[in-house]
């Protein structure tokens, strides 16, 4: 199944150099281009990709605003993939509690980014989840004490939320926990639901956030 994408930036050659390095691949296809976010609603209602390459940083509309926007704007939204110069950017983390689903540095090399796009699409892990723990330790500067209590999630989906904050795919989980695949899918859904997020990112911040997983 073909993944499209809409490339976000305000520099024509990060553009054209994104869209080099993913027309490249017989699955992934860009279906549109924007140099600010505040282009990108109308961009994304023309095109409706499945994931958006997201600039952080942008004179008019930033990549936070922009990715409000997305998601409050648009049912079903896509995906939403921060890109970013600088791995410790405070616009990252507010971007990923906005409802971005994963970040990339603009240095990272050409197979990792196809590698990050088709597992944002996916949906079904979480992306560089060290990298989304430092950002955490970096930027919750004191954990709550709900532990998610308020949630009433049930032991199997907190067993869970913690296996989703180690990064692993549900195939993995189900793995770890003798469970089958649509078993664990399905486990995810649910908390998810309670939750209220709107993926796995989201839960595994808010997982943080609330000490539920201890970031030390």
């Amino acid at each position: 199944m073909e993944i499209s994408v809409v490339v976000v930036d305000d520099e024509p050659l990060i553009r054209s150099g994104l869209r080099a390095i993913i027309d490249a691949e017989s699955d992934l296809r860009v279906v549109g281009e924007a140099g600010d976010g505040a282009e990108v609603l109308s961009v994304v209602r023309r095109t409706r990709p499945d994931v958006v390459l997201m600039d952080v940083r942008m004179p008019a509309v930033d990549g936070i605003q922009a990715t409000r926007l997305l998601l409050d704007g648009l049912d079903p939204a896509p995906r939403v993939l921060v890109v970013t110069t600088f791995e410790n950017d405070d616009y990252v983390y507010d971007a990923l509690r906005a409802g971005a689903s994963g970040f990339l540095l603009k240095r990272t090399p050409p197979d990792d980014i196809i590698a990050a796009i088709r597992t944002v699409a996916g949906s079904e892990s979480l992306l560089f989840p060290e990298a989304i723990r430092a950002l955490a330790l970096a930027h919750v500067t004191e954990q709550q004490s709900t532990g998610l209590e308020e949630f009433q999630l049930t032991e199997r989906e907190q067993e869970v939320l913690r296996l989703m904050a180690r990064g692993l795919s549900n195939a993995e989980i189900a793995s770890e926990l003798i469970l089958g695949v649509q078993t664990i899918k399905t486990h995810v859904a649910n908390l998810l639901s309670k939750l209220g997020a709107r993926d796995r990112t989201q839960a595994v911040i808010q997982a943080y956030e609330s000490g539920f997983v201890p970031l030390r």
